[in-house]
C-alpha cells in the first residue's frame, strides 16, 4: 500500500482491532482509518480514548451486516483496504446462542465480501482463529493445510466465513487473504476471556474459575506481535494465500493461571477448577513456518515478558476494567448512540 492510503477496520473497538488501529497509526502515521464497530457488549471506545481525536480517525457506529450501510461506507471514504476483525467470539456465548454468530460472522462476512467486489477494494483481509483446524492430540502443529474441524458453533461460523472469503477469491477474483492466529493477550481484552478474568479476580483475591482439569493447552501470542504480522501480510502477504500466526508459547490453562498468581503475589488457593465446557478443544499449536519463510515474521515478544506487561497493563489500568464489569461503559454508549 502507497502512503496515505485508508484502510477500513471493522471491529475496531474489540480487543485486537483497537491494538491493530493504534500499532498501525504508529507505524503508519500518515494512513487514514475508518474504524466500523457495532458497539456490541465487547466494542469499547475506551480502547481507542488516545487516538479517536485524530483528523485521520473516523468512527462510524453500524454493524457489518447492514449491506446498505456498508456501500455506503466503501462509497465515500474510497477504502484501499478492509481489515475484518468483527465477530462475535466467545465459545460459551456461542453455545448459548449460535444464531447470533451466524449472522455477524458468516452473512457479515458476505456483506463486507460484495461491498468489497462492487466497490473494487483492492485488499480484503479476513482475520480467523486456529480454532476453524478443532482440536490436536498431544503432538503435531496445525498448518495451512490442517483440514477444517470445528467444534464449537463460533469456530463453525469463523470457518464458514473463512471458506466464504475463498468462494470469493475463486468466483469473483478479489484479492483477499485469510490469517488465523493462536490465543491473543494483551491491552484491551474484554474481562470474560481467560487472562483479564484471572487477573481482575485475583486483584480482589476472587476465585478464578478453570473450566475441567486446567490442562486444556493453548498457543500464546502477545497481541502486539499480531499486529505485527498483520502489518506484514498487508503489505507483503500474497492474494488467495491463508498465514498462520503462533506465538509458539504453548502453555496449559493452569500453567497460565499459576503465572498470573505468581507475577500478582496471590496465592493458588483461588483457583477453582468448574465443570468443563461442552466441546472444550484440548490442544491448538500453529506452526506459521509458512509466514516465517516467505514474509519474515516471527514473535518478538516471550510469555514471560509479554504475561508482566499484561498483568502491569491491567493493574494501572483498573478504572477501564471496572467500568466494563459495573456495565457503566454500556450505559454511557446507549446516552450517546441510542440501543445497542
Amino acid at each position: 500500500m502507497a502512503e496515505g492510503k485508508a484502510i477500513l477496520v471493522t471491529g475496531g473497538c474489540g480487543f485486537i482491532g483497537s491494538n491493530f488501529i493504534h500499532y498501525m497509526l504508529k507505524q503508519h502515521p500518515d494512513y487514514r482509518v475508518i474504524n466500523l464497530d457495532k458497539l456490541t457488549y465487547c466494542g469499547n471506545l475506551d480502547n481507542l480514548c488516545e487516538v479517536v481525536q485524530q483528523p485521520n480517525v473516523a468512527f462510524v457506529k453500524g454493524d457489518i451486516a447492514e449491506r446498505e450501510q456498508v456501500r455506503g461506507i466503501l462509497h465515500d471514504e474510497g477504502v484501499d483496504c478492509i481489515v475484518n476483525f468483527a465477530a462475535e467470539s466467545h465459545v460459551d456465548r456461542s453455545i448459548e446462542d449460535p444464531d447470533l454468530f451466524l449472522r455477524t460472522n458468516v452473512l457479515g462476512t458476505q456483506v463486507l465480501l460484495e461491498g468489497a467486489r462492487e466497490a473494487h477494494v483492492p485488499l480484503f483481509i479476513q482475520i480467523s482463529t486456529d480454532e476453524v483446524y478443532g482440536s490436536l492430540g498431544p503432538t503435531g502443529e496445525f498448518t495451512e493445510t490442517t483440514p477444517l474441524k470445528p467444534n464449537s458453533p463460533y469456530a463453525a461460523s469463523k470457518t464458514a466465513a473463512d471458506l466464504m472469503v475463498r468462494a470469493y477469491i475463486k468466483t469473483y477474483g478479489i484479492n483477499a487473504i485469510v490469517t488465523r492466529c493462536s490465543n491473543n493477550y494483551g491491552p484491551y481484552q474484554f474481562p470474560e476471556k481467560l487472562l483479564p478474568l484471572m487477573i481482575s479476580n485475583a486483584m480482589k483475591d476472587k476465585e478464578l474459575p478453570i473450566y475441567g482439569d486446567g490442562l486444556n493447552i493453548r498457543d500464546w501470542i502477545y497481541v502486539e506481535d499480531h499486529c505485527r504480522a498483520l502489518d506484514v501480510i498487508l503489505h507483503r502477504g500474497k492474494s488467495g494465500e491463508i498465514y498462520n500466526i503462533g506465538g509458539a508459547s504453548e502453555r496449559t490453562n493452569l500453567e497460565v493461571v499459576r503465572t498470573i498468581l505468581e507475577v500478582l503475589g496471590k496465592p493458588e488457593s483461588l483457583i477453582h477448577f468448574v465443570t468443563d465446557r461442552p466441546g472444550h478443544d484440548r490442544r491448538y499449536a500453529m506452526d506459521f513456518s509458512k509466514l516465517k519463510k516467505e514474509l519474515g515474521w516471527q514473535p518478538q515478544v516471550t510469555f514471560e515478558e509479554g504475561i508482566k506487561q499484561t498483568v502491569t497493563w491491567y493493574v494501572e489500568h483498573q478504572a477501564w476494567w471496572q467500568r466494563i464489569k459495573t456495565g457503566e461503559y454500556m450505559e454511557y454508549y446507549e446516552r450517546m448512540y441510542g440501543n445497542r
